[in-house]
């Protein structure tokens, strides 16, 4: 548990500005990639929540 809170302070500390990235971008396909970047961790997040819940849903209609 020590560790998923020093992992979530460290992400917390860690916020990059995405607008001050594309503006110092190289070109306009930086922003894609910023974009990607951005929303992986929320969609990870999610897969992870959907299968914590469908492993307790199974384990419940097993009792």
């Amino acid at each position: 548990m020590k560790i998923i809170a020093m992992t979530l302070l460290k992400a917390f500390l860690n916020q990059i500005d995405i607008e001050e990235k594309i503006n110092k971008a190289p070109n306009s396909n930086y922003e894609i990639g910023v974009f990607i970047g951005s929303m992986l961790p929320f969609a990870t997040l999610v897969v992870i929540a959907y299968l914590i819940f469908r492993y307790n849903k199974k384990r419940i209609n097993k009792k």
